[in-house]
């Protein structure tokens, strides 16, 4: 059963329009406060996150180990390795997982989390370096760190000043900062990212090459170029490819036929009968290499307002074709 919808008043439908605008205004500014600030801790964060071997461990509590969750999955999917330890579970038996090869980046607007505040010396004496994000200078995260970033806030958007809004939009930002600026430093690229998600409609787009999409052997449609008009027409309906590729005798690429050119052909009232291949195909047809994107096959069909593109290996012979439905059914498109 649906709840019932409570229509508020007009005076508190303002209200509820004004809190939000003020909480916009209010969390911009936090950011805006953090570029400010930024300066020589931020690169040396970044230097520090560079050098490590092992991983970048994420560590925050409540509402900041929500935003160290997002952190981590962001890092670890703009390659560099990060992955999130409850501090509570740290201190029960999970701070294994962290060794003096990992750095950890410990988040509190306070700095002085209880459960993260025992833990940073023991971590200290292990060798792994620490990165602090809180918005205490005088905190003990920030006293034990090799590394303090600056994430204070000069107030929340909570109307009480106390819900946790704008020091967790900033905690957000300086990790999504860190994130792009290690990336730039790793020389990280769109192929990389599309690594790290296979299942996305991102990485079908830059992992799918034309090779794991097109019809080839004697799925291609061709005919030689001396093929009488009927077979040209019973191979292009065998095929269903819409076109057929026309080729010499030792197999090197002509020119194509498709169903565009046979409307032409009725269109200007050609007895089609007595006709060739070589007589009715178009020369230097749309092609694309094997090892292209599929991606970059339906760019070039849409530029070129054609359906189908014939397929050409490294030494310049026809080896596949591939048309929109074969990319549709890839999910490239």
């Amino acid at each position: 059963m649906t709840a019932p919808f409570t229509a508020l008043s007009p005076r508190a439908a303002q209200r509820a329009v004004d809190l939000a605008q003020a909480t916009f205004d209010i969390e911009a500014a936090a950011i805006m406060g953090l570029k400010e600030r930024l300066g020589d801790s931020f690169a040396q964060a970044v230097g520090l996150m560079l050098s490590v071997s092992g991983r970048v461990v994420v560590m925050g509590m409540g509402k900041s180990g929500h935003v160290g969750r997002k952190i981590a999955a962001t890092l670890a999917s703009t390659g560099t390795p990060a992955l999130f330890v409850h501090p509570a579970d740290a201190s029960h038996g999970d701070l294994g997982m962290v060794t003096a090869q990992d750095l950890v980046l410990v988040i509190s607007n306070s700095g002085e989390s209880e459960e993260i505040s025992a833990i940073v010396p023991v971590l200290k004496r292990l060798g792994a370096p620490v990165v602090a994000m809180t918005g205490n200078a005088h905190s003990s995260m920030a006293h034990y760190a090799n590394v303090w970033l600056n994430t204070a806030v000069d107030k929340e958007a909570c109307p009480l000043n106390l819900a946790p809004t704008a020091s967790t939009t900033a905690q957000l930002a300086m990790g999504d900062a860190l994130a792009v600026a290690l990336l730039d430093a790793r020389g990280f690229k769109a192929e990389d990212f599309a690594r790290s998600h296979p299942g996305g409609a991102l990485g079908r787009k830059l992992l799918t090459r034309v090779t794991d999409v097109m019809r080839s052997g004697d799925a291609v449609p061709r005919v030689v170029v001396a093929a009488r008009f009927s077979s040209v027409m019973r191979e292009m309906s065998a095929k269903g490819l819409g076109a057929t590729a026309v080729v010499d005798t030792e197999g090197g690429l002509l020119g194509i036929f498709t169903d565009g050119d046979l409307r032409r052909c009725v269109e200007r009232g050609l007895d089609l009968r007595e006709k060739t291949a070589g007589d009715v195909m178009h020369s230097n047809p749309t092609t694309i290499g094997v090892d292209a994107l599929a991606v970059d096959a339906a760019e070039l069909m849409e530029r070129r307002q054609i359906t189908s593109v014939l397929v050409l290996d490294a030494a310049g012979q026809l080896c596949g074709a591939v048309n929109t439905n074969d990319l549709l059914r890839a999910k490239v498109i």
